[in-house]
């Protein structure tokens, strides 16, 4: 019998990821905090949860959702921007409260690169993280409120910067002007294979685990994305010469040596 999968935050990248996995024959669950993609999630069968996260409660039947569920992936991004900034780990140590009370014991919880800072050359997993900003200090706060809670088998993949076939930094980038760090590699994947990462970790038990998820293939950003620029038909960005030292290069070392993941996606166009 298939696990019944629960995706908490259905946008850009699970939504696709929810409707993969019902193709696959999943009975899954999803959560949205708009009124409106209710009926966006029950037509592609997600079976829909209205559910909001605050660092202050959880609004909405989350303990029918997790009831309903064998396995959860929590992906709810920090939003520490603009005048509504939020205590993204208060709001999450909510959530694992939560989760305690209910029978749910598997945990996929999307984290991020951002957790290693500013470190320079090769890193991997076993990469001590140096976090330097607000959202990379809570992320590898909240990881570490899941991995160290050994009732749960968690699994915690941070992925590098998100790209896809409606998301490209070079739709932003384009014509942009004195722009730094163009000699610091780019560190992305794609969001096909975040897709099949998280599947490969549902398929193949690969509980209690650490992976960083970038593609591997690391081209300076002036390169890259100048190159990004002029197959899409756009102005290319320019960059000033500042000789950065910001060399950090992802490796997703414990995916592809140890599990023989293999990324389907290329990050060029």
């Amino acid at each position: 019998m298939k696990n019944r999968i629960g995706i908490l935050g259905c946008g850009w990248l699970g939504l696709p990821l929810a409707v993969s996995f019902v193709k696959s024959g999943y009975h899954v669950y999803g959560t949205t905090t708009s009124k409106d993609k209710l009926v966006e999630l029950e037509n592609k069968a997600i079976n829909p949860f209205l559910i909001r996260l605050s660092e202050v409660g959880i609004d909405g039947p989350i303990a029918d959702f997790l009831s309903e569920i064998t396995i959860l992936v929590v992906n709810v991004p920090p939003k520490l921007r603009g005048n509504n900034a939020e205590n993204y780990f208060q709001k999450i140590s909510l959530l694992h409260q939560a989760i305690k009370k209910s029978t749910v014991k598997n945990i996929i919880f999307i984290s991020s690169t951002s957790v290693y800072g500013d470190i320079q050359g090769e890193v991997t997993e076993a990469t001590i993280p140096k976090p330097v900003t607000d959202s990379g200090k809570q992320l590898l706060a909240c990881e570490a409120l899941f991995r160290n809670d050994q009732e749960l088998k968690t699994t915690i993949i941070r992925f590098g910067g998100l790209i896809g076939d409606d998301r490209h930094p070079a739709n932003f980038l384009s014509g942009k002007k004195g722009l730094s760090n163009g000699s610091a590699p780019i560190n992305l994947i794609h969001q096909t294979d975040c897709i099949r990462i998280i599947e490969a970790i549902e398929k193949e038990g690969w509980w209690n685990e650490l992976f960083n998820a970038v593609y591997p293939h690391h081209p300076s950003k002036k390169e890259y994305y100048t190159a990004s620029c002029l197959r899409k038909g756009l102005p290319i960005p320019s960059y000033i010469d500042d000789n950065s030292l910001i060399e950090k290069y992802v490796k997703s070392n414990h995916l592809m040596t140890v599990k023989g993941f293999r990324f389907n996606t290329s990050i060029t166009d």
